[in-house]
């Protein structure tokens, strides 16, 4: 690890500088690895140094112990001191703005590819930190599961943008209305993830580590324009997105990873990327 790079209370932050992978690991396995306020901060504040950091090309983001992420930690933030002020109105609207919901448009916004490896419950906020990342590994007999309607409330850290996109309306309810669990099986064969693997938190993590090296090994700025171009693509008209995909291929034609990438199809070989 780095200087740029900090742990901080329930996670483990690392980078791997020989190749380029930032590791993130939700550290609370006593509480489900659930999100505190200060797990949501670091996590933030790791995703803005990656933003602009030139050594990084890939995020690698694990739950130690049995769980990924029993969601938010509730519990905690609604059992504090009694005899301590009520927050005033707004209170959640103003903290959400700068901390689940910060971090999910970080994860969708920052270029280098975000992989994500998850085991036992996916839950809440956890379901959508795993869809939120560009490749989610699972294990199949995880179980991802919308709480919110259950609990009385509405869902929030990108849940109803994000599992739309993805669904489409009517599966999208049937998980956020009707709070139906999903096995990582489920969640492969209905698109939200890319790879479930049968095994131990061990297999898992090894088919993780294969897709982040892979990634990191490949052309960074194309990858990350790739990435950019998906995601703004969704929400423009077809010659606003055209005019993206010029602007990218102008970019990515003049990096370093360009000249390799032309160099080893003629010399037919494979290619050896910089990230540059």
């Amino acid at each position: 690890m780095t200087a740029r790079y900090s742990s901080a209370a329930g996670l483990q932050v690392r980078l791997d500088a020989d190749v380029g992978v930032l590791r993130i690991a939700l550290d609370r396995p006593d509480k489900q690895n659930s999100l505190d306020d200060a797990m949501l901060v670091g996590l933030v504040a790791a995703l803005e140094i990656a933003q602009q950091d030139a050594d990084l090309r890939a995020i690698l983001l694990t739950g130690n112990g049995p769980n990924f992420c029993g969601g938010a930690d509730i519990v905690a933030r609604n059992t504090a001191d009694p005899d301590a002020p009520k927050p005033r109105t707004g209170s959640i609207q103003r903290r959400l703005s700068v901390q689940a919901h910060r971090l999910i448009s970080m994860m969708l916004s920052t270029q280098a590819p975000i992989v994500c490896a998850v085991q036992g419950w996916v839950v809440g906020v956890g379901f959508h930190l795993a869809i939120a990342s560009d490749f989610c590994v699972t294990a199949a007999d995880a179980r991802f599961w919308e709480p919110f309607s259950t609990r009385g409330f509405t869902p929030d850290s990108g849940g109803t943008w994000l599992l739309p996109r993805l669904l489409g309306a009517a599966r999208a309810k049937d998980l956020l209305m009707l709070g139906r669990r999903i096995s990582g099986d489920e969640a492969l064969a209905m698109g939200l993830v890319q790879q479930s693997v049968t095994g131990d938190h061990t297999a898992v993590l090894a088919a993780a580590e294969e897709l982040t090296l892979r990634l990191a090994g490949g052309s960074t700025v194309a990858l990350g324009l790739t990435k950019w171009l998906i995601h703004t693509g969704l929400g423009l008209d077809l010659e606003r997105h055209l005019a993206n995909e010029a602007f990218a291929m102008e970019l990515s034609s003049r990096s370093p990873d360009f000249r390799e990438g032309f160099s080893a199809f003629r010399d037919k070989r494979p290619p050896n990327f910089s990230g540059k």
